[in-house]
């Protein structure tokens, strides 16, 4: 189930638009062959995408799409660098994050006025995910699909699980969520974290993998909990223009990820960063952590080395909170082919494509079809991932991270100073007093 209602899919007919359709271009009046260039970062979402590359190529002949993928730090290095020449491709996977400072240099197209002459319908998304990609009047992409939070734990490693699907946490004690870390945490003696007798300094299984290079938002981990206090990002959100980053509660919250590292739950960050999470938990040495809906093959696909089981993240002081995020699709502002981008797009954003997505079952896409697609694939894999729709689903348990201007600076320095805190360098308040000043100070 998706959070709230949706419209039904948009019939074929009125979303794989044949290229008589887009009038502007001369390459669509001149009718000849065009050839797209579309870029992703996702390696396991490829196959997905080229099933749809293909579909649309047949209902259109003469546009064909090549799909160039690259791993993410690779992805945004090269598109910034493609974008700064002018050979950018024609459209791109794009993120909320990163969409401002191509709007801000005015290298994404607007859809809107395609979106109003085609009469997209955008009720047909998961509520809200149409919004994130508009500004001052202005529609930068289309949804294609969305992503929650939860715990995700090495079953072998956690030997009690009730109370899982029901955990709590404050930034005080850590409610049960900390006592089932504890519990999970093994020394090199076999003492858990919960014995008297637990030796810190000789860890064999650590109960609990935080995320420390999450950027301004922690939407792996500090940021779902700190949401879950009362905290705020932004003056308005998405959008705003003034960070909240010396609010007390985020740094309540701070403290508690140090103080697990402090107790011996938690892997000290000098010695975790050399290594991803994901490898952390495939060895063995790691118990919980908390990840997105999109890492689902990761844990419970086929080349996974441990079992691992999902429960929803745990709730706090004003409820269970998790970031719901998506992604879309943007078109160059200085493609040579913007209409045949523009039925590209279309394309991609309907649920001819979407339908397909699911199928493969990596993400779930943003039009409930699509969605009901991916779990019906899950089930029939034996795959439990209900936890992040259900999450989805629930009245009020979803926030949207902030997106502003100078993303980068304010990532960069958010992090900086948390990853200062938890490395001893600086007292929580007054780094992240600092860092939000800092922030803020972009804005005037």
């Amino acid at each position: 189930m998706l959070r709230r209602s949706l419209a039904a899919a948009l019939t074929a007919a009125a979303l794989v638009t044949p290229l008589a359709a887009c009038s502007n271009s001369d390459s669509s009046e001149s009718g000849g062959p065009v050839a797209l260039n579309y870029w992703l970062w996702d390696d396991k979402q490829l196959p997905a995408y080229q099933a749809c590359a293909d579909a649309f190529t047949k209902a259109n002949p003469n546009i064909t799409v090549k799909i160039s993928q690259s791993a993410w730090d690779q992805y945004w290095q090269n598109l910034t660098t493609q974008i700064t020449s002018g050979s950018a491709p024609d459209v791109w996977t794009d993120h909320a994050s990163y969409y401002p400072q191509f709007v801000s240099s005015n290298q994404i197209l607007d859809i809107q006025p395609y979106m109003d002459k085609d009469k997209v319908d955008l009720s047909q998304y998961q509520a809200g995910l149409a919004d994130l990609f508009v500004k001052d009047g202005k529609r930068y992409g289309l949804p294609k699909d969305w992503d929650t939070m939860a715990v995700v734990y090495n079953t072998k490693l956690v030997k009690d699980t009730s109370g899982l699907d029901a955990l709590t946490w404050n930034p005080s004690d850590g409610g049960t969520f900390e006592k089932a870390i504890a519990a999970a945490t093994v020394d090199a003696n076999g003492k858990n974290g919960l014995d008297p007798a637990f030796d810190k300094t000789k860890v064999k299984v650590y109960g609990f993998l935080p995320e420390w290079g999450d950027g301004s938002q922690g939407q792996n981990g500090w940021g779902d909990l700190a949401v879950s206090t009362g905290f705020t990002y932004l003056d308005k959100n998405p959008w705003g223009t003034h960070y909240n980053y010396d609010d007390p509660k985020l740094a309540q919250t701070i403290d508690w990820f140090k103080h697990l590292i402090d107790a011996g739950y938690a892997p000290k960050f000098n010695k975790q960063s050399t290594l991803s999470r994901d490898a952390v938990m495939e060895s063995g040495t790691g118990a919980f952590t908390i990840v997105g809906s999109w890492t689902i093959g990761t844990y419970l696909g086929d080349g996974a080395k441990q079992k691992y089981a999902f429960v929803p993240l745990p709730t706090g002081p004003t409820g269970r909170k998790t970031a719901i995020n998506g992604l879309s699709d943007a078109i160059y502002a200085g493609t040579k082919h913007p209409d045949e981008a523009w039925a590209w797009v279309k394309f991609l954003g309907s649920a001819d494509c979407q339908n397909i997505v699911g199928d493969k079952a990596v993400v779930f896409p943003a039009i409930k079809s699509g969605t009901e697609k991916a779990l019906a694939a899950h089930k029939a894999a034996g795959r439990d991932v209900h936890v992040f729709t259900d999450e989805a689903s629930a009245p009020g348990g979803t926030f949207f991270l902030p997106i502003t201007d100078h993303g980068n600076e304010v990532s960069q320095t958010v992090q900086d100073a948390i990853q200062s805190v938890v490395l001893g360098q600086a007292p929580t308040a007054d780094a992240l007093k600092k860092a939000n000043e800092q922030v803020n100070a972009l804005f005037k």
